[in-house]
C-alpha cells in the first residue's frame, strides 16, 4: 500500500482533519510496548534529506529545551554510518521512505542503535530496515508536500513528548486552528501577490523551531514559485546577509528581533510579510499575519499553512503549474530491484527530489 496523490490545492483544502486523524493515530502508536525503547531514547539523533531534514528543527528545540541531548543531520553525512555521533536511537524520516540517503543512514547505523523510521507509506524500504516504525498512515499527499510535510511535524512533537515525557498534547484543536490562519493568510497575500510575484528571489528568515518553517519555505519558493530562496538563521541574517536585499521577497518568522528586522527591511522598500504573534501594525511594503499564541509545534505548521498559501498564489500569478517539475533524478528514489527483474511488475516512476 502507498500514499496517493492528490493535488496541492486537495492537501490545503483536507489539511486540518488530516492532521487531526494523524495525532490520534500517531498517539496510539507511541503508548505501544513496541515502541518502549523510543519512549526511552536518552540520546536520540534525528536524520532526513530536504522537507524531511527541515522538519527536524521541531523536535532538536524541543528536545534541547527539557535538557536531551540531541541533533539533526543530513542523512547524507552519515550514509557510511554513526561513528563520532553519540547516539542510543537514530530517527530516520522520510515521508514515502524511499529517499536513498536516508535509507543507507539507517542500514549503516551502528550496533547497537535503536533505528526508528518515521513515514507516511508502509510497507516501505526504509521501514524493512528499521527496529520500529511510526507511521502517519498513508495520508494522501501533494508532490510538492501538503500534508506529509505538516503531518510529519505533528508526528516529530509527539516523538520528542513522548521522549521527554511532556504532559500535554498541543493537537487536540490543530483542524479549527488550521482552518483560521489559513483564512487570514488568504485575506493577506491577496494583498501582496501581484508584487510579490515580481520579485526576482526571496530571503526566508527565523529562530529556534520556527527555523524548520524559514527552510520549508525557501524549498517551498523553489520548487513551486520556481523562484530563488534561500533560509537563514535570524541573526546570521543581521550579520551581513540580507545586505543584498532589492527587488525581494522576505518572509520573516518571529516575536522577538524579527519585528525590528521585518520593519527595516520594509522601511528600506523591500516587500515584506512578518508572521508573529505580537501586536505589529502593517504598514507600506509590510503585511503582517498575526499567529495565535500555541506552543512551538503548533506555530510551525500553522506557519507551513501561511507557506502553503503564498506560494499556491506567487505560483497562479506566475502562470506556473504547482504540480510541475524541472528535473527529476533518477539517483534520489531507491527502487526494488526485482521491479528491474520484472519480478516485481513495473518500476515506480521517478519523483522529484521530495523526501
Amino acid at each position: 500500500m502507498s500514499g496517493s496523490r492528490i493535488t496541492f490545492l486537495e492537501g490545503q483544502a483536507g489539511q486540518g482533519v488530516a492532521l487531526a486523524r494523524i495525532a490520534d493515530r500517531v498517539r496510539s502508536q507511541l503508548a505501544s510496548p513496541e515502541r518502549a525503547a523510543l519512549r526511552a531514547a536518552r540520546r536520540p539523533l534525528f536524520t532526513g534529506i530536504g522537507a524531511s531534514y527541515a522538519a527536524l528543527a521541531v523536535p532538536v528545540q524541543q528536545l534541547r529545551k527539557a535538557g536531551v541531548v540531541t541533533q539533526r543531520v543530513l542523512s547524507s553525512e552519515i550514509e557510511t554510518g554513526t561513528a563520532g555521533f553519540d547516539t542510543d536511537c537514530l530517527i530516520a524520516v522520510s515521508q514515502g521512505g524511499r529517499s536513498r540517503e536516508t535509507i543507507a543512514a539507517c542500514r549503516s547505523a551502528a550496533p547497537g542503535i535503536t533505528r526508528t523510521a518515521l513515514l507516511n507509506v508502509l510497507p516501505s524500504r526504509l521501514g524493512e530496515l528499521a527496529d520500529l516504525t511510526v507511521g502517519l498512515g498513508n495520508e494522501p499527499d501533494s508532490y510538492a508536500s501538503t500534508i506529509g510535510y505538516t503531518g510529519t511535524v505533528v508526528a516529530l512533537d509527539l516523538i520528542a513528548g513522548a521522549i521527554a515525557s511532556r504532559a500535554q498534547d498541543p493537537w487536540g484543536d490543530i483542524a479549527e486552528q488550521t482552518a483560521a490562519v489559513h483564512g487570514r493568510a488568504a485575506e493577506v497575500v491577496a494583498g501582496l501577490r501581484e508584487r510579490g510575484a515580481r520579485c526576482i528571489a526571496s530571503d526566508t528568515v527565523a529562530a529556534g523551531a520556527s527555523c524548520a518553517s524559514a527552510e520549508e519555505g525557501a524549498l517551498l519558493l523553489r520548487e513551486v514559485v520556481r523562484m530563488t530562496a534561500a533560509a537563514s538563521a535570524t541573526r546570521n541574517y543581521l550579520h551581513g546577509e540580507m545586505e543584498s536585499a532589492g527587488n525581494t521577497l522576505h518572509l520573516v518568522f518571529g516575536d522577538g528581533r524579527e519585528i525590528e528586522l521585518a520593519r527595516s527591511l520594509a522601511g528600506a522598500g523591500h516587500l515584506t510579510l512578518l508572521l508573529t504573534t505580537a501586536r505589529v501594525e502593517p504598514a507600506d511594503s509590510l503585511s503582517v499575519i498575526r499567529l495565535p499564541e500555541v506552543p512551538d509545534a503548533v506555530r510551525v505548521v500553522l506557519e507551513t499553512v501561511v507557506l502553503q498559501e503564498l506560494v499556491a498564489r506567487l505560483s497562479a500569478e506566475r502562470g506556473v503549474p504547482i504540480e510541475s517539475f524541472v528535473f527529476a533524478h533518477d539517483d534520489t528514489k531507491w527502487r526494488d530491484p526485482r521491479a528491474a527483474a520484472g519480478n516485481a511488475g513495473p518500476p515506480a516512476p521517478v519523483a522529484p527530489c521530495r523526501p
